[in-house]
This record gives C-alpha cells, sequence and structure tokens, in this order.
C-alpha cells in the first residue's frame, strides 16, 4: 500500500528508522540538515511494503514535520512554537537545545555507565534536519502541562489547539502489529497496562537524555520522568512511582481522622537512616497517620515498604499484611531531644543529616 500520514504516524509506512547519516554517532553526533536529507532521501528503500509491520521511524517523524512546514507555509519551528507552546504556555519547551541555557536549565548529559563504572559528559548537539523527531527540549512540569491539556480536552467540546475529537481519535489504536503485542495511536503509543487501564505515552531518547510520559486518560493521571543519562530506563521509574501509590492504596484509611495531628507530629521522624554495612540506606517519612520505611536504592521501591502504627511516645509497631502487629520501631533522641536513631530487632540504624 501507499505510504501516507497515518502509516507515517503509526511507523507502520515501512520507512528505515533513520535518514542515510550516521548522526546517533558521537562524539560529535552530525545531524543532517533539510536539505542534505532530502538530498539522500530518494535513494533510501523501504525495509517493508506499507502497512506490513511495526518499524520506529525518525525518519517518518522527519517527514511529517516537513508536510507541516509545506501545508502551513511556515518554518516548522515558527509554526509549533506559535500554534501549540505558546497556546499552551509550555514556556520551557522548545524546539532546540538552547546553547545559552546548558549547564544550567538545560541539564548537561551524560553517556551510558562505562566498562570503569563512570558516566562521561556527552556533547551538546542539535537536531537540524531532524528536529520534527528528536530536537526537543522540555522539563517535566511542561509535560505535566501537556497532560492536563490532554485531560482538559477530553472533559470539553471546545477547541483548545486540537477538536476534543481529533485528540480521542488520535488516543485510540490506528496499528496492531500481527502478534497483537503491540498497538500504536496517531503519533501516541496506545497500551492496555496489567490491570486493564489505557495508557497513552511516548519516550524519548537523545546523546545523553532519555525521558517518558504516561499518562492515563480516565483516572486524569500522568506520570512524567526526564534523566539526564543514557543508558537509563525512565519508564522503569513511573512504574515504581505507580506500585507505591498502589501499595499506600491498600492502607486502612478509617482513622485518618483521628491520626490527623499524629501525621503533623510524625514528620520529625522523617529522613534517611543508615543500614551500612548491610544495606545503604533507608527512608522514613509518614503516611496516614502511620510511619513508612522504604530501602533505598531498590529497583522496586514498593515492595520494600513497611508501614508502623504508633503506640506512645517514639514507640511504633510493624502492621503485618494481616493486619495484626509485629515487632516494634523506636527512635531514639540526643540531650536537645532531636532523633538521632531508631531500634528495629534490637539494632540501630543511624539517622543521616541532611
Amino acid at each position: 500500500g501507499p505510504i501516507t500520514v497515518r502509516t507515517l504516524l503509526t511507523h507502520s509506512s515501512g520507512l528505515p528508522r533513520e535518514a542515510d547519516y550516521p548522526y546517533w554517532t558521537g562524539p560529535d553526533f552530525p545531524f543532517p540538515t533539510e536539505k542534505q536529507i532530502k538530498s539522500k532521501l530518494g535513494k533510501q528503500e523501504t525495509l517493508y511494503p506499507a502497512s506490513t509491520y511495526f518499524q520506529y521511524s525518525n525518519l517518518a517523524l522527519t517527514l511529517l514535520g516537513e508536510i507541516v512546514q509545506e501545508i502551513s507555509g511556515q518554518p516548522f519551528d515558527d509554526y509549533i512554537t506559535e500554534n501549540i507552546l505558546k497556546q499552551l504556555n509550555l514556556n520551557n519547551t522548545r524546539t532546540e537545545l538552547p546553547e545559552s541555557l546548558y549547564g544550567s536549565q538545560l541539564a548537561v548529559g551524560y553517556s551510558a555507565i562505562n566498562r570503569n563504572r563512570e558516566r562521561v559528559k556527552v556533547n551538546l548537539f542539535q537536531a537540524n534536519g531532524i528536529k520534527p523527531a528528536a530536537g526537543f527540549s522540555s522539563n517535566v512540569e511542561d509535560l505535566g502541562q501537556f497532560a492536563s491539556w490532554q485531560f482538559r480536552l477530553l472533559d470539553t467540546s471546545s477547541t483548545e489547539v486540537l477538536k476534543p475529537s481529533t485528540l480521542k481519535y488520535m488516543q485510540r489504536v490506528h496499528w496492531t502489529n500481527p502478534d497483537w503485542k503491540l498497538t500504536w495511536g496517531l503519533g501516541f503509543s496506545v497500551r492496555k497496562d496489567n490491570d486493564g487501564n489505557t495508557v497513552i505515552g511516548h519516550g524519548g531518547s537523545c546523546p545523553g537524555y532519555r525521558s517518558t510520559i504516561s499518562i492515563y486518560p480516565k483516572k486524569k493521571r500522568a506520570f512524567s520522568v526526564m534523566i539526564n543519562a543514557s543508558g537509563t530506563n525512565p519508564q522503569k521509574y513511573v512504574q515504581g512511582i505507580i506500585e507505591i501509590m498502589n501499595e499506600v492504596k491498600t492502607l486502612d484509611s478509617k482513622d485518618t481522622t483521628e491520626n490527623e495531628k499524629i501525621v503533623k507530629d510524625l514528620q520529625e521522624y522523617t529522613g534517611f537512616y543508615s543500614e551500612q554495612p548491610w544495606w545503604s540506606e533507608v527512608y522514613v517519612t509518614s503516611w496516614q497517620g502511620k510511619i513508612v520505611t522504604m530501602s533505598l536504592p531498590s529497583d522496586s521501591p514498593a515492595k520494600s515498604m513497611t508501614f508502623f502504627k504508633h503506640i506512645e511516645d517514639d514507640t511504633f509497631q510493624r502492621i503485618r499484611d494481616d493486619d495484626e502487629l509485629g515487632e516494634t520501631l523506636v527512635f531514639e533522641r540526643d540531650e536537645k531531644g532531636h532523633i538521632i536513631q531508631f531500634k528495629r530487632h534490637q539494632n540501630y540504624s543511624v539517622k543521616i543529616n541532611r
């Protein structure tokens, strides 16, 4: 079949992943100009016939940028800035990586960990002709606003940049792989999580930077993680946050009101405590009148969460899975009344000053 705007948006056009230049190769990342991309485009071949397989394609997204320019009669940067970024007040989102902000508002990017267990500073780059696919910079606040705009639009009949019907159409499944394991909307990934919730999202990976956004339209909840290092997995942290939120949902909140005063008092216990040499640290905080401990670092923070009920003074007891009470957790103070450590199973974890 023909290559269409729809197949470009769903990455089912059959086009190769990249334009015919080695722009992901460091240390200088030689991104081509629009003119250079076009000069080789006619010699590139499709990987598959259109509408056969999913193949993520930065070349496809780059061509979509060319279509925007052709139809609007404006440079890509100007059109996006005037018609999307300014309209949504995304003041920290740009169609470039501004060199003037590098090292301050724009974080320095770092490589994946090398065999010496080090991350190396990555050179700043400009995506040039590839910018519709890979040249934007932003922050989590703007991505949060981007998600909020979608929630607003899905709940109204008024147009705000897009018609509500257009966004709904974009967030439906428009491509399914033959094995049914991958689904895609128009520009967005569209999938079901393990609980059957629809998740709209996208990830980003550029030299020295990785990011992701996951949007739950029905829950009106969104998660965004941005990391200034390659070889990282932002989605792991999104999943960790979701697991923590699911874990605290299991707490019985029927005594929240009577513990309202206690919640304020529990703040003095909050902090990091050393578990050396056996483990690294444990973080102590409060939730609904209870103490919560969490081991750090952890690939699954939610699984390390333990809840303790306040008994009296500086003494708490662990809440077992069956809601019965287990061993005690006792905080100790110095002569000035400051919390310095806690005792559990007859041993101590010392508070780390921060």
